[in-house]
């Protein structure tokens, strides 16, 4: 049975949005040339270090940190609060959990002021901050709009081997589950979760953890995903698209997954849905059913499952890996059960014939 994290008696931090992630890398001109000459991101600031970009609607000083480093890994998943009241909230919140936390009043990075940074009960790096500096939002510079825009951050994905645990401690932090994936004894491989009215701000996915699967984000329309394809089969590096571009059935958003020169994975997203009402309903998906990642039933390669990033403590070092030990997704979807379904034997979709309809 899952060991759930307790639930502090201090209030939550009111958390208003994923805004940005600290990911270190391990040649920074190479990854510029990834983040900037071929996804379009803009360069908020920049030293010989450290790389600060944004998103074209971002108002805020960056939404990605490249930071230069020996280890390839995830420094830190940042929210921002609703008031500069809650980066306290936080950090007594997360005390009282009995995490480690450091708090720096000048911010972790440039263009953030007074922050906490935690390592959380599933060992992932979280950072709560309010203060930002404000930068030109893009939103009207038509002139600078790219093909393949990258318009906002919009969520992180987790891998964490006990879903369950993560799932009951972020319901506790305040997100709401917009959509999970289950099997028939009620078993939990994957949970998406939002705070901002979308699918999700941050995913749970069940594995090898703690690890950051993706981090993700949104242009305006398919076409823009299109455009990246196209872009990188012209630059001869189509090699770094790993999965898609297809539908997801979770979350219905059309996607691409592509690998940066460290073997972060980025997703680029579009066309989710509202999530705002607080009645909004739960969407669960068989883990059998093999339209729940991708709508049009294609197969998810292996290394979507097994493959992701290390993440770091608050000295700089890689958190251990711990092995999930019940069931994986991918066990059950391609092992020895066998292939999933898209309909179960004997059902016709909503009633829908082929053949009538030919």
């Amino acid at each position: 049975m899952t060991d759930l994290v307790p639930t502090p008696t201090v209030p939550a931090p009111d958390i208003v949005r994923c805004a940005y992630m600290e990911i270190v890398v391990t040649d920074l001109a190479a990854s510029r040339a990834f983040y900037v000459d071929l996804l379009g991101l803009h360069v908020t600031e920049e030293d010989e270090h450290t790389l600060y970009l944004r998103s074209f609607e971002e108002f805020i000083h960056h939404n990605l940190v490249l930071r230069k480093g020996p280890i390839a890994a995830v420094a830190a998943f940042a929210y921002r609060v609703r008031t500069p009241a809650d980066v306290d909230a936080a950090e007594a919140y997360y005390q009282e959990l009995g995490c480690r936390t450091e708090r720096r009043r000048e911010g972790f990075t440039q263009g953030i002021g007074d922050s906490v940074r935690v390592e959380d009960p599933l060992g992932f790096p979280y950072e709560f901050f309010y203060e930002a500096e404000h930068v030109e939002r893009l939103t009207q510079r038509y002139d600078l709009y790219s093909a393949g825009e990258l318009v906002r951050l919009d969520h992180f994905n987790q891998v964490t081997p006990d879903v369950p645990r993560g799932r009951a401690y972020l319901e506790d932090l305040g997100f709401r589950v917009s959509e999970d994936i289950q099997d028939s004894d009620g078993i939990t491989y994957a949970v998406w979760m939002h705070r901002k009215q979308t699918v999700h701000d941050t995913a749970l996915t069940g594995g090898n953890g703690p690890r950051m699967h993706h981090v993700a984000f949104a242009t305006h329309e398919k076409h823009n995903i299109i455009q990246i394809c196209d872009k990188m089969g012209a630059l001869r590096i189509s090699d770094r698209i790993e999965r898609g571009p297809g539908r997801h059935g979770v979350s219905n958003a059309f996607y691409l997954y592509i690998l940066d020169p460290d073997g972060h994975r980025i997703e680029i997203y579009t066309q989710d849905y509202y999530t705002g009402d607080p009645d909004n309903p739960t969407v669960t998906w068989d883990v059998h059913d093999n339209q729940r990642r991708d709508w049009w039933g294609n197969a998810v390669v292996p290394s979507w499952y097994t493959e992701a990033s290390l993440v770091l403590d608050l000295d700089g070092h890689p958190q251990p890996v711990f092995e999930r030990t019940d069931s994986s997704e991918m066990a059950v979807t391609v092992g020895a059960d066998g292939f999933s379904y898209t309909r179960k034997e004997g059902a016709e979709a909503a009633g829908f014939k082929l053949g009538a309809q030919l």
